[in-house]
């Protein structure tokens, strides 16, 4: 837990420091309908506080299921340019992590898409649903 922790508060753990404008792809709420799930990013500062983890303080953000507490939370993001960003994701337990990348296609349609690690899971209906390999989101619009 010691080592998990660290990680989590290290400067390298962070995203690369180019802000952008409130507008900027990697500050976003995105959603998916089909699995009820959503991220909440900020990209550049690091801003984002989990509900019910604030104990991890603010981090790039996370991944969550409508309804649920459950959570996967971004540890790192690198943001590569404006249309990409390599992050790593760890769930609300710290057993399981994975790298994934999240691309921006236009306005407001990103593609979150799994390169190595663990399955990219949440809870629904008692059950666990196995997300596909890459899922597309929404960017809600203000």
């Amino acid at each position: 837990m010691f080592l998990l922790l660290s990680f989590l508060f290290s400067p390298a753990a962070g995203a690369q420091n180019n802000h952008g404008s409130a507008g900027s792809p990697f500050k976003a709420y995105i959603y998916n309908n089909v699995y009820d799930i959503y991220m909440n990013i900020d990209f550049y500062d690091n801003s984002v506080t989990v509900p019910g983890h604030e104990l991890y303080g603010e981090l790039p953000g996370f991944l969550g299921k409508r309804h649920n507490s459950y959570s996967w939370m971004i540890t790192s993001s690198k943001v590569k340019n404006d249309r990409h960003a390599e992050i790593v994701l760890i769930n609300d337990t710290g057993s399981e992590d994975l790298t994934a990348t999240l691309t921006v296609k236009n306005d407001t349609t990103y593609v979150l898409k799994q390169i190595k690690g663990s399955t990219l899971k949440v809870p629904n209906k008692g059950k666990w649903l196995k997300l596909p390999d890459e899922v597309t989101f929404i960017r809600r619009v203000k």
